[in-house]
């Protein structure tokens, strides 16, 4: 009788045993299934939005403008999220700041990809570092450039000239070229935020590696106080009617 009882209990617990593999088992499917609906969800969603602005590009510009430098990533991604920067300079202006490094492409093939890495690495605290300490905000980062927006012109001139002093202090190889305007916060419609992003891209595209270039809004919002402006030169900028007076800031 002990024995049937024992054999009866082992039987039991088998059985429980395979019950709960069981339930373990369609526990870590439903697991793997909602892990792949949210990554469906979350990096689908960006990669279709990388395919659109992508597709928009080409239709737009052609095959050549696909490549396309961190500037102009980034000033097409503010197109389309339009972040909200107005709290920084409520009813006011706000100063966009672009920057990256010239010929990146390049640096990274004669340094290695290893290097590189450690290289923008440090390049991105220093940033950071230095619009903290100018009461900045960095609005999107995407591989070596930046979009950052400061309350008044002077901060964002003082945030580009830490960086542009922090560079030449330590030779890298890196040369940082930086545009800056200044215009109406978003409060005042979508289509004024969009142009002056627009208008702090062109300006940063028409820099060279190691200056700092501003629009004329910055310019006369800054002139005869301490910051000092090198020969302006006239320029032609794309989407913009005619000719715009840009001005390197002496550091």
């Amino acid at each position: 009788m002990l024995a049937v009882l024992v054999v009866g209990e082992a039987i039991a617990l088998a059985v429980v045993v395979r019950q709960w593999r069981a339930a373990e088992h369609e526990a870590d499917e439903l697991r793997r299934r909602l892990d792949t609906r949210n990554m469906l969800f979350t990096g689908g969603s960006k990669a279709v939005k990388t395919v659109w602005q992508t597709a928009n590009i080409l239709r737009r510009d052609g095959l050549g403008a696909a490549v396309r430098s961190s500037i102009e990533e980034l000033a097409d991604w503010a197109e389309v999220e339009r972040p909200d920067l107005a709290r920084l300079a409520p009813g006011g202006r706000v100063a966009i700041m672009f920057s990256d490094i010239e010929d990146s492409t390049a640096l990274n093939e004669r340094i290695g990809d290893r290097a590189w890495v450690r290289l923008i690495g440090k390049h991105d605290k220093a940033v950071r570092r230095y619009v903290e300490r100018h009461d900045g905000y960095v609005v999107k980062s995407q591989g070596d450039g930046f979009m950052m927006a400061f309350a008044h012109p002077d901060q964002a001139v003082g945030c580009a000239c830490d960086i542009q002093r922090s560079l030449s202090k330590r030779p890298n190889d890196i040369r940082v070229r930086i545009g800056i305007h200044s215009g109406k916060s978003v409060l005042r419609g979508d289509d004024l935020f969009g142009r002056n992003v627009a208008m702090a891209a062109r300006v940063a595209g028409q820099a060279e590696g190691g200056e700092i270039l501003v629009s004329q809004a910055v310019h006369d919002a800054l002139d005869g106080g301490d910051t000092t402006f090198g020969a302006g030169r006239d320029v032609e900028l794309k989407g913009f009617s005619g000719t715009h007076r840009l001005f390197p800031v002496e550091v």
